[in-house]
């Protein structure tokens, strides 16, 4: 996990929003409510963690549904993320999976130290997400959370997985993966650029976090190789020339350029994070973009 000196560094930053926020809760930004007053807002369903004096009691006692009153007020916003567990995400001498956790971390410091909502899915898991809130205290249970995870799952698409999200109005969601899957790497499937159409849609700023490993950035294999693949388990034989290698640079090159294209394209962010880089570089500098 990050050393503890990067927390202070970090706590100057805040993660920026594409809306503003529309939750329960009270925080530190200013929701599109205009005060504090009983003027009444909306009602919307009751989800884990709203205040339970909020609750409409005559809806229930009509519907037997549980509803939120919402009031004008200054609101906390929702972050949530979607951590890759796949097999895959364990690659790399320097591995992918411990970059991502060092980055959920991150994602998780700078939401709870503002005092907003941060909501935690593991991709194999995305019916138990972790909610937390309440502020920095909560950290070391995200923390354990995350050290908690284990990366054996079989190839994951996070794009379908953002459908199974727990919808909780506008704010950010973050993706941290490889997106080495065939859903992001072949062309003739969309199933990229729906997925930021949607989460436009749903008042979201898209954040992609796309973790490699140096093997994967800067191929050094020659000769011929036994690929095996770390989740399918199928094999694959391949001679290392010059050739083959300029190849695969070139499409992940293109991987890269349509991430990239399809997260603007939705008012949000792409970044690629090298697992072999130093991490307070990596976050004090990479992840600039992030921050306001």
């Amino acid at each position: 996990m990050l050393d503890a000196g990067i927390y202070e560094q970090l706590s100057r930053l805040v993660i920026a929003m594409k809306q503003k926020s529309s939750q329960n809760m009270a925080g530190n930004r200013r929701s599109v409510q205009k005060g504090t007053s009983a003027e009444f807002s909306d009602f919307r369903e009751y989800m884990p963690g709203d205040d339970l004096r909020r609750l409409d009691w005559n809806v229930y006692a009509r519907s037997e549904r549980m509803y939120i009153r919402e009031y004008f007020e200054e609101k906390e916003a929702v972050v949530s993320v979607i951590l890759d567990t796949s097999a895959s995400m364990h690659y790399g001498k320097k591995s992918k999976a411990e970059l991502a956790q060092d980055l959920c971390a991150v994602i998780a410091f700078l939401t709870l130290h503002h005092m907003d909502r941060l909501v935690l899915y593991d991709s194999s898991q995305m019916g138990t997400p972790l909610v937390v809130s309440g502020g920095k205290n909560a950290l070391p249970k995200v923390l354990g959370w995350l050290q908690a995870r284990t990366f054996s799952g079989t190839e994951t698409d996070s794009f379908s997985a953002v459908r199974q999200m727990q919808r909780r109005g506008a704010g950010v969601t973050v993706i941290v993966s490889d997106f080495l899957t065939e859903a992001a790497t072949d062309p003739t499937q969309d199933c990229l650029e729906k997925t930021m159409q949607y989460l436009d849609f749903t008042k979201q700023r898209p954040v992609l976090l796309q973790t490699l490993c140096a093997e994967e950035l800067r191929v050094t294999m020659d000769g011929t190789r036994n690929l095996i693949d770390m989740e399918s388990k199928e094999k694959l034989r391949v001679t290392m020339r010059a050739d083959v290698i300029a190849r695969y640079e070139q499409e992940l090159q293109k991987l890269s350029v349509r991430l990239k294209k399809s997260a603007s394209a939705a008012g949000g962010t792409y970044i690629l994070c090298d697992s072999e880089k130093e991490r307070r570089a990596l976050i004090l500098e990479d992840l600039r973009p992030l921050f306001v």
